[in-house]
């Protein structure tokens, strides 16, 4: 959405990129019911719902790789890895 919206200018395509992420080993993960309710009920973070569902996905016990200070910034038990170190 932030490239159509032309908010974000990659050099290569979403879904070249995104096919060589899994060629590289990157798992996705489907959202389910109960992440989408827990990001729901998720205290002390911002009102994005994507944002939320994205911590509400690493608490099932992923590594979350983000620049988003706000998650970084997050007092719940999340294992984070600073993406703009």
């Amino acid at each position: 959405m932030q490239v159509r919206k032309r908010r974000l200018d990659l050099l290569i395509d979403p879904e070249a990129w995104r096919r060589g992420l899994l060629d590289e080993g990157l798992t996705e993960i489907q959202v389910a019911g109960d992440i989408a309710s827990r990001a729901g009920l998720l205290a002390k973070i911002h009102g994005d719902p994507a944002d939320r569902i994205i911590v509400a996905t690493a608490l099932e016990g992923h590594r979350l790789m983000t620049a988003d200070r706000q998650m970084l910034e997050w007092p719940g038990p999340l294992n984070c890895l600073n993406a703009s170190d």
